[in-house]
């Protein structure tokens, strides 16, 4: 399993700390040999991702953009899962809004981001529902390891 950050903007970002969680993430869901991105962007760049893939010309927290090859897993192979994108100051304004730290916001978007790349959405309630469950049980076990 191989994941890379790139980091393109100005806040400090503890990049060890967003592997854990990645790997967490994956491992969770039985997920291995892939190789993950995480890019980390200013509010202007994540605009442009915005309003280019998804027509919503403003500052959005994450995207997440599939390689569309994951189905074709070759074992032992490793084959890119994809791209999480993820606007670090947007996060710290929404850990604010939220009482959270802005680790638990960078982990929520990561976990967030990585669930879309396998699979999950929240297009209708109850796909959303199932998403936000998991998405709280991956935290809870992420944040109780304590070595976080």
């Amino acid at each position: 399993m191989e994941i890379l950050v790139n980091n393109n903007q100005d806040l400090p970002i503890d990049e060890v700390f967003l592997k854990k969680i990645a790997r967490f993430v994956l491992d969770w869901e039985g997920v291995k040999d892939v190789e993950l991105s995480i890019a980390l962007v200013g509010e202007d760049e994540i605009r442009k991702l915005n309003a280019a893939y998804r027509g919503k010309d403003y500052p959005t927290d994450v995207l997440s953009f599939e390689s569309g090859i994951f189905a074709k897993e070759t074992p032992g192979i490793p084959h890119l899962l994809g791209d999480v994108v993820i606007c670090p100051s947007v996060a710290a304004k929404q850990a604010v809004d939220y009482g959270q730290t802005f680790e638990q916001e960078m982990a929520l978007l990561l976990t967030h981001g990585i669930l879309h790349l396998l699979g999950y959405d929240h297009e209708n309630v109850e796909d959303a529902e199932q998403m936000e469950k998991l998405e709280r049980e991956i935290l809870a076990g992420i944040f109780a390891t304590g070595d976080n």
